[in-house]
């Protein structure tokens, strides 16, 4: 008779535990889908420079070509794109702001600011080229 209380006492402890437990358990799991988004866009930043410095070293207009190849490479907006004359050489940066816009996660950790360059070699554009 006493067991059978103990065993029916302890019938919501599992629900309690959940119950405790889940809060923190979905801020975790809230927190790694946010890094992994913020991963995403430093990836996509980096392309983008990478793919900006490509364009204005082929380039006669190095600036116009990195600022345009930089905004194809990513959908992310607003993107900062500077591109810097070395030389021979060109250097191009580009910078995002990534919001944390994920629920809950977002009201605790500020944007990150993400910044990516690229530099490569001038190259002459070809002559006589149509």
């Amino acid at each position: 008779m006493i067991a059978a209380r103990v065993r029916h006492d302890r019938d919501g402890q599992a629900a309690v535990e959940l119950a405790l437990a889940l809060p923190i358990v979905v801020m975790f799991v809230l927190g790694a889908v946010q890094v992994a988004l913020v991963a995403r866009d430093r990836v996509a930043v980096e392309l983008a420079a990478r793919e900006g410095a490509r364009a204005a070293s082929v380039s006669a207009d190095p600036v116009g070509a990195a600022t345009a190849a930089a905004r194809r490479a990513t959908r992310l907006e607003p993107i900062d794109v500077a591109v810097e004359l070395i030389g021979d050489a060109v250097r191009v940066t580009v910078r995002f702001v990534d919001p944390t816009d994920v629920a809950l996660i977002g009201d605790v950790i500020a944007p990150v600011a993400l910044q990516a360059s690229a530099v490569m070699a001038l190259e002459p554009p070809a002559s006589g080229a149509a």
